[in-house]
């Protein structure tokens, strides 16, 4: 695991080393640079496995081709058990040294027989190429800039902006995409002039052009029925794949934990761990205390602990997170609107006093029916084919009577947003429930200067996603936007950022590509059977997991953030949206923002996520727009 930079063309002597300091966090262990004419590539190394021959940049026993990477490779040792069949002879026990050896086995068609989590960047002496590549999630980041003949690529994007020629001027698509969902989309930054290599692609560099290819889809929705799992089987394969992805997981040569919620999937996490394994098993865990108790996951987390005899951390998260906000926005490098990251945040920084690797649950909620927006989806196709009359008579009584509630969850306001979107088509129903600030709502918020800067829709890619659906359910459609977008662009970017911030490495059982693509396999109606959200996945653990764990609600590593923006972070709030400075910014409508604030504070409408979107926003450009005089609404 590491950090990685480099460049292909002219680039000023001092900036590989400058790129390779702006990402020490990710790692602190140990740093490489490799430099020749007009190529140079650089790593900072958070040493998992072989920590003493696996440094980097590493090159081929000729030196034809020299390799930075970040990630992991799970199946490495299989891999290089066939590639020694083929002759080939290894000079370390890193899986670097594998992947440089499939590259020279397989060409670039090797990232297929990878399972892992990777982003590297292989530099080709004899053909003058470079080749990118990005795991099938997106698990691990890989930005790029190329202009006037100079190739730039990091890992994050301070690394890029250590270039002066790289402006910091807004992507005002990216922008939109963020106020809209809360992140920017999966092949633009917040920056004009920086990218992302896509998961699951890779990309070229030869002769002066960049060209990208994608080499991995989520699997057709039109899968054929002999390759579809019978409900019966579903529970053993699913058991079988997970514990497979969870063995695989557990390749280290430091000590490593499992990020423990009390939720089903860490808990299925640690089960599955406790199988494959008879060694110490450390789990981690954040919780708020009787301040907070709908939030508080810490009973469940402790009642797994003990059931599968862990040593179990715990820390306790007080609503002092402002002070952690500057740190959190440097991480992310663009405006970040997930709440969860503060959690996440808080509980890598603990793990990381103890262990140097640590597994999650994270992906579990998009591969096996963990949100109830997907049983809102099954229940609106109920809804909606009742006559108008019928639905009419309860809906009004619902917006009169169910009130907002700061508790997690809230149901009011779930019920309110289920209401106002029954009588949308599809897939408008699903993503308006996804959505931080609708189309609407984006037309009275921003002024008219940013939405003259606007083209088309927002949600392309999501829709895209949606139409490959499969088994004929719409909540297929559903699950593929969030395999898509949600899980890539923002909670793998929390995964990453987060827990790289402490120098930390996190894996995720639950995103191998194998299970995911085991996933697409199952019917809808067996991951929710009877409208039980992990239906299948509880029936795949029901012989392991207390009882408590597998009938409880599910609760989402979520923060009482509505609470807080009326407490303790008012005045952080007042500040950063303050009329005068929300009319100074000139993006947004201030009698539209400070309407949403008020709303919230009187307890008529919970805006949290629309205001923390905005405060991070904010919040955002004074770190990286205001500090350096580049601010103009006008740009």
């Amino acid at each position: 695991m590491c950090g990685i930079a480099g460049y292909v063309g002219g680039a000023p002597p001092e900036l590989l080393a400058a790129m390779v300091r702006a990402l020490k966090h990710r790692g602190p262990d140990d740093e490489g640079m490799h430099v020749e004419p007009a190529v140079g590539l650089g790593m900072t190394r958070l040493a998992i496995i072989d920590l003493v021959t696996g440094r980097q940049p590493m090159s081929t026993a000729d030196s034809a081709a020299w390799i930075v990477y970040n990630g992991e490779i799970y199946n490495f040792r299989d891999l290089q058990a066939e590639l020694e069949r083929r002759g080939h002879v290894f000079r370390t026990r890193s899986d670097t040294e594998v992947l440089l050896a499939a590259w020279e086995a397989f060409g670039e068609a090797c990232v297929e027989r990878l399972r892992g989590m990777f982003a590297f960047a292989l530099w080709d002496r004899r053909r003058r190429r470079l080749l990118l590549a990005r795991d099938r999630l997106g698990k691990k980041p890989l930005y790029y800039w190329y202009r006037d003949g100079l190739f730039l690529f990091a890992s994050e994007p301070k690394a890029l902006l250590c270039h002066p020629a790289i402006a910091r001027t807004l992507d005002w698509e990216a922008l939109r995409h963020y106020l809209a969902f809360g992140y920017t989309p999966a092949a633009r930054s917040i920056f004009a002039d920086i990218a992302k290599l896509p998961p699951a692609h890779t990309a070229v560099l030869a002769d002066g052009r960049l060209a990208l290819s994608r080499y991995w889809t989520l699997p057709a929705g039109s899968t054929a029925m002999a390759e579809r799992i019978a409900p019966a089987d579903a529970p053993r394969l699913v058991r079988h794949e997970l514990r497979e992805a969870v063995r695989l997981r557990l390749e280290s040569d430091v000590p490593l934990g499992v990020f423990l919620s009390g939720g089903i999937d860490s808990s299925a996490v640690v089960a599955s761990m406790r199988e494959v394994t008879g060694q110490r098993i450390s789990t981690f865990t954040v919780g708020f205390g009787a301040s907070a108790a709908s939030y508080d996951e810490l009973p469940y987390a402790r009642m797994v602990a003990r059931r599968f005899e862990t040593e179990h951390h715990e820390e306790i998260l007080e609503p002092v997170v402002a002070d952690l906000l500057p740190t959190i926005v440097h991480h992310f490098d663009e405006p970040f609107a997930d709440s969860s990251a503060i959690p996440t945040f808080v509980v890598a920084q603990a793990t990381a006093r103890h262990v140097k690797v640590v597994l999650s649950g994270i992906g579990g909620d998009e591969t096996f029916a963990g949100y109830p927006r997907y049983l809102g989806l099954r229940l609106s196709q109920l809804y909606t084919a009742l006559p108008r009359p019928l639905r009419m008579l309860p809906a009004a009584a619902a917006r009169r009577l169910v009130r907002e509630s700061e508790a997690s969850p809230s149901w009011g306001s779930r019920i309110r947003r289920f209401l106002d979107a029954s009588d949308q088509p599809l897939p408008d129903r699903y993503l308006g429930w996804t959505r931080f600030f609708s189309d609407a709502d984006l037309e009275r918020l921003a002024t008219p200067a940013l939405r003259h800067r606007w083209r088309g829709r927002v949600d392309d890619a999501q829709r895209r996603a949606f139409a490959g659906l499969g088994h004929d359910d719409p909540v297929d459609g559903a699950f593929r936007i969030d395999l898509s977008a949600y899980l890539p662009d923002d909670l793998l970017v929390i995964a990453d950022r987060m827990s790289m911030a402490h120098s930390l490495e996190l894996r995720a059982p639950f995103c191998d590509h194998h299970v995911v693509e085991l996933s697409h396999r199952v019917a809808p109606a067996a991951k929710l059977p009877r409208l039980r959200l992990k239906g299948l996945l509880k029936a795949a653990f029901a012989d392991v997991l207390p009882r408590e764990i597998l009938s409880r609600r599910k609760q989402g590593f979520m923060i009482p953030l509505a609470r807080w923006l009326r407490t303790d972070l008012r005045s952080l709030m007042d500040d950063l949206l303050s009329p005068d400075r929300v009319k100074a910014r000139g993006l947004f409508e201030a009698p539209a923002v400070d309407a949403l604030r008020r709303e919230h504070l009187v307890g008529r409408r919970s805006h949290a996520d629309r205001l923390w979107t905005l405060m991070m926003a904010e919040l955002w450009m004074r770190q990286y727009l205001d500090a350096r005089g580049l601010w103009s609404a006008r740009e």
